[in-house]
């Protein structure tokens, strides 16, 4: 099969396209032929080796110290069902699903192996394209809102960085569960953000997290999904009884986070991967598709990724050829 493989750490150009060996699914995994997968910042990270604050020595001693053990990137996919593992219910071949694959990675290729535990059907109204764009921000939103912030109607939240793949996600889910939404963009994507669910847009270029902290605003949520909040930052924003979400958080951040400050990894649960889809089916959220690629192009996509200017979610088609 063809699949994306990056060696080692680097620029957008280590990612290569090769021929490897199609998987093998094992007793209890299904293989997925992909027929779309996002390209996040989360691949760009692992693919650059540029991690969070603090986690460069042991990021790179769990994944590999000169570029991933797993060479093949990609954490979600939508595609459909080729072959089963002895033992595996509930699917079929020629199934449409959707899943994650963790730090098993894998999904920047033709074929994919992933658990039943992390696969689901993908809803009939549901496209691979909009299946595979919504999924990485679509869970971590959901995780972070829903159950870390326990969000609830009436609350104020404020969304830093609103116009990417997390930070859309997060306006429109917050705005679907009944809070006042107040996301910090650029200029030019303010109007975006405005259709997703904001009732105000503040330009970051002109206002930063600590301006707004200085004029005495507060919210009931801070969501930072880009990594320039920190709980020193952060508490401040927040009113009596608020909570701080740091999506994009340095090590120390991460181990230090407690009480009103969440950080960490966001779950890939079942649970998670089918509510996603669920309200993707029913419009509540919008995959924002900025473009979409063949595996030839993947370059293009890391590039667009590592600009920090994407809007939305940017996916490969690994069975399209360019």
């Amino acid at each position: 099969m063809r699949a994306v493989v990056v060696e080692r750490y680097g620029p957008p150009e280590v990612a290569r396209v090769r021929e490897v060996p199609t998987p093998t699914p094992r007793a209890g995994e299904v293989l997925v032929r992909v027929m779309a997968a996002p390209v996040a910042s989360g691949d760009a990270r692992l693919r650059s080796g540029r991690f969070p604050k603090g986690f460069a020595l042991p990021a790179r001693l769990a994944i590999g110290i000169r570029g991933p053990r797993n060479s093949i990137l990609g954490t979600a996919f939508s595609g459909e069902v080729v072959a089963l593992g002895e033992g595996v219910r509930g699917f079929a071949v020629g199934d449409r699903v959707s899943g994650m694959t963790g730090m098993r990675m894998g999904a920047h290729a033709e074929f994919v192996v992933a658990t039943p535990a992390k696969l689901v059907a993908t809803p009939a109204s549901v496209t691979h394209d909009a299946a595979a764009a919504v999924l990485f921000g679509g869970a971590t939103a959901l995780d972070y809102l829903r159950d870390k912030a326990r969000l609830t109607a009436g609350s104020t939240v404020l969304v830093n960085g609103a116009s990417g793949a997390v930070g859309t996600s997060a306006v429109q889910l917050a705005r679907h569960f009944g809070a006042e939404v107040t996301g910090m963009t650029s200029a030019a994507n303010a109007d975006l953000v405005r259709r997703l669910g904001a009732g105000r847009v503040i330009d970051y270029r002109e206002t930063s997290p600590d301006e707004l902290r200085a004029s005495g605003e507060r919210f009931d949520v801070v969501f930072d999904t880009v990594g320039n909040v920190s709980p020193a930052s952060g508490r401040p924003l927040l009113t009596d009884g608020g909570v701080l979400l740091l999506a994009v958080a340095g090590l120390g951040d991460t181990l230090a986070a407690r009480g009103p400050v969440k950080a960490g990894p966001a779950s890939e649960s079942h649970e998670i991967i089918e509510s996603v889809l669920a309200l993707t089916a029913d419009g509540v959220l919008d995959p924002l598709i900025e473009s979409s690629h063949p595996l030839d192009q993947i370059a293009d996509a890391y590039r667009r990724v590592d600009s920090g200017r994407k809007v939305g979610n940017i996916i490969v088609r690994p069975t399209e050829r360019a």
